[in-house]
């Protein structure tokens, strides 16, 4: 059975600080009802979204490690003067100017948020018009066609697009944000800082759902979580998720 995205992950020492970064971002709105900051469209709480993938802000001790993330954000424009005005505006929200070696003669604006977390804002792209204002969740690893084989099967869905160099879904039918893998040199040295967390469809637990990601190239992961309502894993390539109780 598939699984699908509950929200994006993405620790911080200061969540509610974050989680407002994030809200004002994306015009959505900070929810803080327990000990995390869920930034999600406005209106009041809805989770999971059925269109968009909300992001979940998870207090830790410990600060960003000084290497790029191995997962980030792309945010989407509809015109060139909606991307200067975007990255303006982030600009005046606390965001800064990050190198990860993208050049000087690339379309699109590489950021860090508050607490260092790179993203990208891109230029208007035709593929990202209906996607919100999150066109995708990208993450480096070292064989997307192996990405591929493990993530099509935990979400029951064929890629979009596969070669080499790129895998590429649509998780949520056709709503919401894009997951792409790209690949890149080297290994996976520190910890994700951002992540997905993954919901059982109605009809699985969670237990059955860890049982059937072991078997595609799961791996357990003990991050001190304890008793806790939800399952850590890798994929194959050492990205940590989480399996949540419905």
């Amino acid at each position: 059975m598939p699984l699908r995205p509950a929200h994006i992950n993405i620790k911080a020492l200061d969540a509610p600080a974050v989680g407002r970064f994030w809200a004002q971002a994306l015009g959505w709105t900070a929810y803080a009802p327990e000990v995390t900051t869920y930034v999600g469209p406005p209106g009041g709480l809805v989770w999971p979204d059925p269109v968009v993938l909300g992001i979940d802000v998870v207090p830790v001790p410990e600060a960003k490690a000084a290497v790029k993330n191995r997962v980030h954000l792309d945010l989407a424009t509809n015109s060139p003067a909606h991307q200067r005005e975007l990255t303006a505006r982030l600009l005046s929200l606390g965001a800064t100017p990050a190198d990860v070696g993208q050049g000087e003669d690339v379309p699109w604006t590489v950021l860090a948020d508050p607490e260092g977390n790179e993203f990208c804002v891109l230029e208007p792209r035709e593929i990202y018009r209906d996607t919100g204002p999150i066109a995708a969740v990208v993450v480096d690893c070292g064989d997307p066609r192996d990405m591929a084989r493990f993530w099509g099967a935990a979400l029951g869905r064929p890629a979009l697009e596969l070669g080499d160099d790129q895998a590429t879904f649509r998780p949520l039918e056709g709503t919401g944000p894009y997951l792409e893998f790209l690949r890149v040199p080297g290994p996976k040295a520190v910890p994700d800082r951002v992540h997905l967390d993954l919901l059982p469809c109605p009809g699985e637990d969670r237990a059955a759902a860890v049982d059937r990601l072991g078997a595609l190239g799961a791996a357990g992961l003990d991050v001190g979580q304890g008793d806790a309502a939800w399952t850590c894993l890798t994929d194959p390539d050492g990205h940590e998720f989480c399996v949540l109780a419905r």
